[in-house]
């Protein structure tokens, strides 16, 4: 029988009352009783993938001819910009992944303006600092400049046609950056600082070009082209110019999270209705809960008291996996809800393994106590080997689609994953300690009543 019951039973009261307080919370908040201080706060609220909730999905590729090569830490980084930008919009459920060599799937859930999304990822991001001497083009030319190269050679006035400038620093200089208005808050402009060595080079441009003009361009087109009027040694400044605040915002993001090492191009994009996320999410709810039901019946008919035992254990597992997955900030899609019936089986075969072992035992004379520690001492190579395949599967899966992009593997393996470390935990920790704790207040005597031999 289970040694130390009583502590057992405090473990999973323990691990119900946390599982619990997640599942029916959607912000978690400990604060100091003396003096009302927030000690911890986090939100767990679930999280619903494209297919359950709608949005936006988009197939990214590298914008650049077949024969030139691009890298992995290319793509990488890539992912990791387009990532934080469209974080930075609030969309802080996203999923970016890279396909292949040269593509990058997005998905992000819940979006409701793809074309701001889309807009931001496309935009190279690449600021420029640039010494057009006494010449001030105007917001909105397009200037050619000495850094990299472009066949772009005109602007829209044609006033700086054929005309190449002279880029001082880029944005990597930039280490802060900041949107404020004006004291009127009528105009907003971006507030920066920069680091050390792009200070000295701003510091000895202003100092020699006092009066001449320093154009400011994003991706070659100009949003700012003030007059040097003074030296600016402290390697801070602003760029100010027709700046409404969404407009402004947007710009610090792209400052902000830095240029995009290759240009990129969208393949296709694909929007998903909510209605549609909404119809498959409550699909999914009726069809696990039949499931559920029929299984808890068969238990409950076929094993009898062990039966029992096991369907309070699997209410649990899913109480504590449902946890799990909003502490984690798992996201759940239809795939990975699939996962979580698979892990279900999972503890539902561990018992079942368990359980026919049991009935085996005691049609063999042995006594219940016995019996008892025999069946889970024998059923657990099995359980065990069952198990760890199940784990390198969903590893291999994990591999598979985190390498090639495809987010619905990913999301199957992980959740397949998670769910069977739990059910592991349910079938040998919760049910023994269930079972063993209904014999010991039970004491059955007519065994083919209670356990169906």
């Amino acid at each position: 029988m289970a040694r130390n019951l009583t502590n057992r039973i405090l473990v999973i009261l323990l691990v119900l009352a946390l599982a619990l307080w997640i599942d029916l919370s959607n912000k978690l908040t400990l604060t100091n009783p003396f003096n009302d201080t927030t000690l911890f706060e986090r939100s767990v609220a679930p999280r619903l993938g494209l297919d359950l909730q709608g949005g936006l999905q988009v197939l990214l590729e590298a914008d650049l001819p077949a024969e030139k090569q691009v890298t992995r830490e290319e793509m990488e980084t890539a992912r990791n910009i387009v990532e934080n930008r469209t974080n930075a919009l609030g969309v802080s459920e996203n999923v970016l992944q890279i396909a292949g060599d040269r593509r990058i799937v997005g998905e992000f859930p819940g979006t409701a303006d793809a074309d701001a999304i889309l807009g931001i990822i496309q935009q190279t991001g690449l600021l420029e600092f640039v010494d057009t001497g006494d010449f001030r083009p105007e917001e909105g030319d397009i200037i050619q400049t000495d850094f990299g190269a472009t066949e772009t050679t005109s602007t829209t006035s044609g006033a700086a046609e054929q005309t190449v400038y002279h880029t001082i620093m880029t944005g990597k200089e930039l280490v802060n950056i900041g949107v404020s208005p004006n004291q009127f808050g009528s105009q907003y402009a971006i507030d920066f600082t920069l680091t050390p060595e792009g200070t000295k080079i701003f510091a000895d441009h202003t100092a020699a070009n006092v009066n001449k003009i320093l154009a400011i361009t994003l991706d070659k087109r100009v949003i700012s082209a003030p007059n040097i009027s003074n030296p600016i040694p402290d390697g801070s400044g602003q760029i100010t110019g027709s700046f409404t605040p969404d407009s402004a915002n947007a710009l610090a993001v792209q400052l902000r999270y830095g240029s995009l090492p290759i240009p990129l191009k969208v393949v296709e994009t694909r929007i998903i209705g909510p209605t549609l996320g909404e119809d498959s999410l409550r699909r999914s709810l009726v069809a696990g809960l039949v499931g559920i039901t029929i299984v808890i019946l068969f238990m409950g008919i076929y094993y009898r008291l062990p039966g029992i035992t096991a369907d309070i254990s699997i209410l649990l597992y899913a109480a504590i996996l449902f946890a799990i997955f909003k502490l984690l900030g798992v996201t759940l899609t239809l795939p990975g809800i699939a996962g979580i019936m698979l892990s279900t089986g999972s503890a539902l075969d561990a018992n079942i393994l368990v359980f026919e072992r049991l009935k085996e035992e005691l049609r063999n004379g042995r006594t219940l106590v016995q019996a008892f520690d025999q069946a889970w001492l024998r059923a657990w190579p099995s359980i065990r080997d069952s198990n760890i395949a199940a784990l390198i599967t969903s590893a291999i899966l994990f591999w598979f689609g985190n390498t090639f992009g495809a987010t619905i593997v990913k999301g199957f393996s992980l959740t397949l994953a998670i769910g069977v470390i739990v059910s592991l935990f349910s079938s040998l920790y919760i049910t023994r300690t269930l079972l063993a704790l209904a014999l010991d207040t039970f004491k059955p005597k007519n065994l083919e009543r209670w356990f169906g031999i």
